[in-house]
């Protein structure tokens, strides 16, 4: 079942986030560092940004902290695939001025909430280098499930990098959200 989140909330990244973004981007370099690369500067981050402009193929959303309104860090749900397969990936990161106090878990919980009730997913995957613990720690905590590894995945810090495969699906989130319109029925 996934929890009920208090201390975060969540709204869609936009033009207006590209200054702070790109200031948290630079902060958290050693955090991100070699798991990921985020867009580091204007135009990087407009083209970043234009992968989201039909929320139905994919969505960025970032995660604040109610108290403050600071940004605890982003979720992607990416490549959104309907019909039988009812699925997306995704990809996340938490920004350092607030990582390590549990903002992302609380965060991820209302990313799944929102993929199997609102956009009626059936299944979530998280491609994660092995020795990434933080980012594997979060999602056992939520209850994903291994799949197993994918050799040479995906390019990151010039090299293609290995990435063990982690699931979720609406039911073992316990979500009972009516399928999507696109699911065919047999």
């Amino acid at each position: 079942m996934i929890p009920h989140p208090r201390r975060v909330t969540l709204r869609r990244l936009g033009d207006d986030d590209q200054d702070e973004f790109l200031r948290l981007v630079r902060l958290s370099a050693e955090l991100h560092h070699p798991w990921m690369s985020l867009p580091a500067t204007p135009a990087e981050f407009r083209d970043f940004l234009h992968r989201f402009t039909d929320p139905e193929a994919a969505q960025s959303l970032l995660v604040l902290v109610r108290e403050t309104g600071a940004v605890a860090g982003m979720i992607n749900i990416n490549g959104i695939v309907r019909g039988r397969f009812q699925s997306a990936s995704l990809g996340y990161a938490a920004f350092a001025p607030t990582a390590g106090r549990g903002y992302m878990t609380e965060g991820l919980a209302l990313v799944l909430r929102h993929a199997f009730e609102r956009l009626r997913l059936h299944r979530l995957e998280a491609q994660i280098q092995p020795d990434n613990h933080a980012s594997l720690k979060l999602v056992r905590r939520l209850g994903f499930r291994y799949e197993g590894v994918s050799p040479e995945l995906l390019f990151i810090d010039g090299a293609w990098r290995d990435h063990e495969r982690w699931a979720i699906t609406s039911t073992m989130a316990g979500c009972t959200a009516a399928p999507h319109p696109t699911l065919p029925t047999r």
